[in-house]
């Protein structure tokens, strides 16, 4: 499906939503990494990821606002949104829309991608 300004936009605005808010059917996944790094540290990196607004063309190029990464205590981190079907054994048809789509985002840090 080729993104049109619309499509982009409501992608983006359902990715905000579900980062920032918790809006939208979802779930967050934390990886071993930032789970090893001690629960103030590992509540700190998700309040990095709910408030980010560094976004640039290098690291969103779609403008979905899928994408981020961040220093937190010596330490790279990465986000990033996946988009899947209700069930999350396949893809998301759509993900604009959330009737279709279960939005999972990882949080990691960069040395375990």
């Amino acid at each position: 499906m080729t993104p049109t300004p619309c499509r982009t936009e409501r992608i983006r605005a359902l990715n905000d939503e579900f980062r920032a808010e918790g809006l939208s059917t979802g779930r967050w996944v934390i990886t071993h990494g930032v789970a090893a790094l001690g629960v103030e540290l590992m509540a700190l990196a998700v309040r990095r990821v709910r408030r980010f607004d560094g976004f640039d063309p290098a690291d969103d190029p779609w403008g979905e606002h899928d994408f981020g990464a961040f220093d937190l205590a010596g330490e790279r981190l990465f986000w990033k949104i996946h988009y899947y079907d209700p069930s999350l054994c396949s893809g998301s048809d759509d993900p604009a829309d959330p009737a279709v789509t279960a939005r999972v985002l990882t949080v990691m840090l960069a040395r375990e991608y």
